[in-house]
């Protein structure tokens, strides 16, 4: 039984709610989600005019039409609770929790949203940019098979992760690889959507090519960015490529021929192909369908 088919995003842009002109732009942008950010790249001096500037913004017609997310600062902190209540009316289609450490973060933010009657549309998504969260990420995600936690997406805070964690990545992120893929592996055993963390230089497109190659080889489903640059190069790394597509077309065929419906192993082009493939395969197909839909 194939799981359900997961949203695109494989370019998912952080806007700060205190830049009036970066809101502005994004109903024009061809990314799949879009993150209002009230947390990092806001300044505590501006938070509350952000949080009022954002409010304007997306009750206005320039609203995009993307996936919308707004990522509050900690329930526990001094503007969480602020920040919670607004994006709550907003209606957004998630919330993203910052520094979220264990099931527990998730499961309160859930009950706060029940007793304020938001929809179960309203989803949640988690920032996994700690060690404790990196160590926790399996307990994290598996509330993802549970419908009633709303948790939808993990989301890699590598900027927090190197911060916390005194790695170097002055050679390239060879040390956050083995972290990131746990958040991959807890990602797929709770089936929730994840998201490879921020690169900093947008004006290294070759550097960010390459991080976007590493992160879906990785089994990422796309990458967090900071400036529109990067969306269409991120498009491009996690859409199923023309050859990948035509092979994909080819299982599906072949296995559709009446001598080999029933069939659990064929023969293609000299390599045994098994029924999981056509599963693989199917999802591929899936996803470009999902892409051409949305471009269209």
């Amino acid at each position: 039984m194939h799981e359900p088919l997961r949203s695109l995003r494989r370019s998912v842009l952080y806007v700060p709610a205190s830049n009036e002109r970066a809101l502005k732009k994004t109903s024009s942008l061809a990314c799949d989600a879009v993150i209002f950010d009230l947390e990092d790249a806001v300044a505590p001096e501006e938070k509350e005019q952000a949080r009022e500037r954002l409010r304007a913004f997306l009750a206005g017609s320039a609203r995009p039409q993307c996936e919308i997310v707004i990522r509050i600062n900690s329930l526990a902190g001094e503007w969480g609770t602020e920040d919670f209540l607004a994006a709550r009316a907003l209606k957004p289609d998630a919330i993203l929790l910052p520094k979220v450490e264990g099931p527990r973060d998730i499961l309160d933010a859930d009950d706060s949203l029940d007793e304020t009657d938001a929809p179960t549309s309203l989803r949640l998504w988690a920032m996994i940019e700690t060690p404790r969260g990196i160590l926790n990420a399996g307990a994290i995600a598996e509330l993802g098979r549970d419908p009633a936690a709303r948790l939808t997406c993990l989301v890699a805070g590598t900027n927090d992760l190197v911060k916390e964690t005194n790695i170097s990545v002055a050679g390239g992120r060879g040390y956050l690889l083995p972290w990131l893929m746990q958040m991959v592996l807890a990602a797929r055993a709770g089936n929730v959507t994840v998201l490879d963390g921020v690169s900093n230089n947008f004006r290294d497109p070759d550097a960010f090519g390459r991080e976007c190659a590493e992160a879906r080889a990785m089994g990422f489903d796309g990458k967090t960015l900071i400036h529109p640059a990067q969306i269409a190069p991120a498009n491009a790394a996690f859409a199923p490529t023309r050859e990948e597509v035509a092979e994909a077309e080819a299982i599906v065929a072949e296995f559709a021929k009446p001598e080999n419906r029933f069939r659990g192993v064929i023969s293609l082009d000299g390599r045994m192909i098994e029924r999981l493939h056509l599963e693989m395969a199917e999802g591929v197909l899936a996803k470009a369908r999902q892409i051409k839909e949305k471009e269209t």
